[in-house]
């Protein structure tokens, strides 16, 4: 095989619920105390990968992690029967599907070991996702454990931010190419936290040894946060030679747009004006938290949510968008409604990584086959439904203990993966 783009999405895991945990993302607060779906989430995201494969795109898995993490409530002085309810839901949290925020990862065409470089994301604004990086880490030395072609860096140190992908975007020629690689940070002083630390990006480019010529630090609206962007990627997507965005994305565009163009004349920016889709309808409709994908064929489609052909408006300006002459020709909508009430689009459920899958370990890595493997698993074992004061029942909690250890053993994980 030859180096191409793979989409690592993580499947939702067994303790999927609605605690509210995440300041700044409005539909997180929205659906805080209402009752989760887990085994419906779980194939909602199994049938979104299905649908990738079936246009021809590689497919990669990262799995649940273990949860209740007794590892960090003993940190804590407590466990699971003891702790408090907010460190309680904390230690439940099944964010770690959110893949975009699994780490940062730069191709091996832009680093000068020649090596592809990720760096785990220590998310250290938010608690219930602070404990994630370490369970994180172990899949990533797995998967990617070839040292020839991969470096794994551990997380920046506190307190410098740092939320992985989901403030990073690439943009380059072809994927296999050279490109520019673009950290976008934010700056506090809104009514919710920028997750995303400015030295956060400057040390995470430093461990991928990129050439300072060709990497861009941007800083993101602060209307974009206060609307509910809490990462880039709710307001804007890259993919190869295309950016797309929201008008009101980025502090100052215009510079940024003048470096990328200096850098990269091919780039094409499709820019949603706030006149057309607002900041608000573009948050709610996750039009940008979408997979932009180069299809075998050549032509670019956008994989999002179906809440965006629910609304009239956003539906329309993108039914226009794609008749015209741009480089989108294709809108997919996938229904991943439960990941979507926690905020998280296709977009946050994945992970990209150029590389050969040759060099990856196969266990990462799956097809219709597999993905029949784990739905049987999920149908038979994760919870139907989740109420908020479900948290605290032991016969939840050793449902959903048993439902990770049936998994990862089928995936012969176990052996690497135990807590």
């Amino acid at each position: 095989m030859t180096v191409r783009e793979i989409n690592f999405d993580g499947l939702i895991g067994p303790s999927h619920n609605y605690a509210g945990l995440s300041l700044g993302n409005l539909a997180s607060a929205r659906n805080a105390g209402a009752v989760s779906h887990p085994r419906a989430a779980a194939l909602q995201g199994i049938a979104k990968m299905r649908s990738n494969i079936a246009l021809g795109l590689t497919q990669g898995l990262f799995l649940p992690q273990w949860r209740p993490d007794g590892a960090w409530l003993s940190a804590l002085g407590t466990d699971v029967s003891n702790a408090e309810a907010h460190i309680r839901a904390a230690a439940m949290s099944a964010s770690s599907m959110w893949a975009a925020n699994a780490a940062t990862v730069s191709p091996a065409a832009d680093t000068s070991d020649g090596r592809t470089h990720l760096t785990v994301a220590n998310l250290v604004t938010m608690p219930h996702r602070s404990h994630e990086w370490p369970q994180t880490l172990a899949q990533l030395r797995l998967a990617f454990s070839d040292r020839n072609a991969f470096a794994v860096h551990g997380p920046v140190p506190a307190p410098f931010g740092d939320e992985g992908a989901a403030n990073h975007m690439r943009l380059c020629a072809s994927h296999g190419e050279a490109g520019v690689e673009i950290f976008v940070y934010g700056q506090s002083g809104g009514p919710f936290p920028a997750r995303q630390h400015i030295e956060a990006s400057k040390a995470v480019a430093r461990l991928h040894q990129l050439d300072p010529g060709r990497t861009l630090f941007v800083m993101q609206s602060q209307e974009a946060i206060a609307a509910g962007a809490f990462h880039n990627d709710v307001v804007a997507v890259a993919n190869e030679r295309v950016l797309f965005t929201h008008e009101q994305a980025f502090a100052d565009k215009e510079s940024f747009y003048a470096d990328l163009r200096a850098l990269l004349p091919s780039v094409e920016i499709v820019e949603v004006p706030a006149s057309a889709v607002s900041l608000t309808d573009a948050i709610r409709s996750y039009i940008f938290n979408a997979q932009l994908v180069t299809l075998p064929d050549g032509g670019m489609a956008l994989i999002l949510p179906t809440e965006a052909r629910d609304m009239p408006g956003v539906w329309a300006w993108l039914e226009t968008m794609v008749a015209g002459n741009g480089p989108i020709r294709r809108l997919i909508p996938v229904d991943v409604r439960q990941s979507m009430a926690n905020g998280g689009g296709p977009a946050c459920l994945r992970l990209r990584v150029v590389a050969d899958p040759a060099n990856i370990d196969p266990r990462f890595l799956v097809d219709e086959a597999r993905l029949d493997e784990v739905a049987r698993i999920v149908d038979a074992y994760w919870p139907e439904a989740i109420a908020p004061d479900d948290l605290a029942d032991t016969r939840l909690i050793a449902r959903i203990e048993q439902s990770w250890l049936t998994l990862v053993d089928h995936l012969q994980l176990s052996g690497d993966l135990m807590p």
